[in-house]
């Protein structure tokens, strides 16, 4: 492996303008230790069943022996916490610069990569937009992927090229990847231009990360929170998190429902606005 090495902070100690600041300029940051393993281990048992019943991918990109399972905020309580951690919204709230309206959840996807899986091919998030060449500076979306298992480069650990965001080509080799290795409650947080890809597991054990991500407002989700997480559900979710789904505007006049009724009177008759705005 070769280039700079991924920069890191400890979970106890880092502050949202370290991390923001580290994204900006090396398109990568791993915080560790950012939660106890017990929640690790209770988010885990919530989605295992969920991982146990669905197919392996369908083609080498998604993973023959990688299970993925989406809808996460309506499978798994204690990962709400994740999703809606302080330190991770503040981050993508910085990196995603202050010219935008709001942000919100892009997806949220458990991915168990099993032993025996080769490499994923190097990748940019930001592909799932209709491949649009965003210019470099324009930065859309904010990736993470909690470590909920110990990651390593035996069980298929992230890897990433630090850098490559700056570029509208995609030059990078898998020489040019580092092992984003972590222990369990870290998360790796990158933009959705960086160059990354999931890790080959060598080892006996499955690799199993949390992978959530945030983009602008006015973009498309790439998961579809309204119909991925039930409604009785998401009206029992805290405000911030709803709105977050997306059951809010994304900006002036984007997103109203009906007679421009705030998306979030969905959820709750009695908040939210009428009109054109954002809350």
């Amino acid at each position: 492996m070769s280039g700079p090495a991924i920069p890191r902070v400890e979970g106890g100690s880092a502050t949202v303008e370290q991390v923001a600041g580290l994204v900006a300029e090396h398109g990568v940051c791993v915080v560790e230790r950012l939660v106890d393993e017990t929640v690790c281990d209770a988010v885990l048992a919530e989605l295992q069943p969920h991982l146990d019943a669905v197919r392996p991918g369908a083609d080498d990109f998604e993973g023959r022996n990688t299970r993925r399972v989406g809808g996460i905020l309506g499978r798994s309580p204690s990962a709400v916490g994740l999703v809606a951690h302080d330190l991770v919204l503040d981050v993508a709230d910085r990196v995603l610069g202050p010219d935008k309206s709001t942000f919100q959840l892009h997806l949220t996807q458990a991915i168990a990569i099993g032993p025996g899986s080769e490499p994923q091919s190097l990748h940019r998030d930001q592909w799932c937009f209709d491949f649009h060449p965003f210019p470099p500076e324009l930065i859309v979306e904010v990736s993470t992927i909690w470590s909920l298992t110990e990651f390593t480069e035996d069980t298929g650990a992230t890897r990433v090229v630090p850098g490559s965001h700056r570029s509208t080509e995609v030059t990078a080799t898998d020489d040019d990847a580092l092992v984003a290795e972590m222990p369990r409650g870290s998360v790796v947080v990158y933009t959705g231009s960086t160059v990354h890809g999931g890790g080959a597991n060598r080892s006996e054990t499955t690799r199993v990360g949390l992978n959530v991500d945030y983009t602008l407002g006015w973009l498309r989700q790439e998961e579809n929170q309204y119909l991925s997480v039930p409604l009785e559900v998401a009206r029992a979710l805290p405000e911030r998190v709803q709105r977050l789904m997306g059951y809010s505007m994304g900006s002036y006049a984007l997103g109203y429902v009906d007679d421009l009724r705030d998306p979030i009177t969905v959820l709750d008759p009695d908040r939210g606005r009428a009109g054109f705005g954002v809350e």
